[in-house]
């Protein structure tokens, strides 16, 4: 069966009615992701119900309240040691996480390292738009240096993190950057991080057009969605372009694809071995 693309049989299957208009700010990219990962689910025809949604704390976490997927919201941070959990409880369900750029490697950074060296095969969605939109606007673990902020009135000092080198370096097995302005690359990006048998990490750069944007006078929402072409570069492109010339650049598409032993498939063969089961 071929994904079923209208709008209104997508929203009417995988949103809440009743919960809208959601509280993302007019032109934010949070809903491009949020329904991204909605066409992706589509694509794979997976069952809603064995699908788990679990959530942290931000705008982006807000996601879960819109969606019909069984979801946890936990504390600040915690998204990923929860979905860790879950997945370990019942290895059948596809669990996918959506946190925030703070959420994720500020807060929660070290259980985003764990996760990434375990292997477990869980989805992560990073909503990666520069700060901490939600609480007014503070400098945050990606924030570009040089950018104001609410806690840099003069500009961020501090060296941005790159989530997918982190990640690559700690051990993850699926790593990609998708851009809410490329949506089509975004939605294979996380369909194939998701059908990937491992920990996926998909970063997701979305606009904070009313803290970020203003603050920074990045211009209108159409604006700033345009702007992802000039900050972002495909893999492929990227290939034939200069360190200097990729100063500043953030890599579009898929950067880690590897094949590697998933954590709850090795320990169920710990658990057999230790029941007599083993060979």
């Amino acid at each position: 069966m071929a994904e079923q693309t209208n709008l209104s049989y997508l929203v009417d299957k995988y949103f809440y009615a009743s919960q809208m208009p959601t509280m993302w700010c007019p032109g934010c990219g949070n809903g491009v992701v949020a329904m991204s990962m909605c066409r992706a689910i589509e694509r794979l025809r997976l069952d809603m119900d064995k699908v788990i949604h679990v959530a942290g704390i931000g705008c982006a976490a807000v996601a879960h309240w819109y969606t019909k997927f069984t979801a946890l919201q936990t504390a600040h941070g915690r998204a990923l040691p929860s979905a860790t959990g879950i997945k370990f409880a019942n290895p059948e369900l596809t669990v996918v996480v959506t946190m925030g750029d703070g959420d994720a490697a500020a807060i929660g950074g070290n259980h985003l390292i764990h996760a990434c060296r375990r292997n477990i095969d869980v989805t992560a969605i990073v909503y990666n738009n520069f700060n901490y939109g939600m609480t007014g606007g503070q400098v945050g673990p990606t924030t570009p240096l040089g950018s104001f902020a609410s806690t840099a009135p003069y500009g961020n000092a501090e060296r941005p993190f790159d989530i997918c080198s982190l990640a690559e370096a700690a051990g993850a097995t699926y790593v990609a950057r998708g851009a809410v302005y490329y949506v089509k690359d975004l939605i294979s990006l996380i369909e194939r991080g998701i059908r990937h048998k491992g920990f996926s990490l998909i970063d997701a750069v979305t606009p904070c057009v009313t803290v970020f944007g203003r603050r920074n006078k990045l211009g209108t929402p159409g604006e700033m969605f345009k702007a992802q072409r000039r900050f972002t570069v495909s893999v492929k492109k990227a290939k034939d372009m200069s360190p200097e010339e990729l100063e500043g650049k953030l890599i579009r598409g898929v950067l880690v694809e590897k094949e590697v032993p998933e954590f709850t498939d090795e320990y169920e063969k710990i658990i057999a071995q230790a029941q007599g089961r083993g060979e």
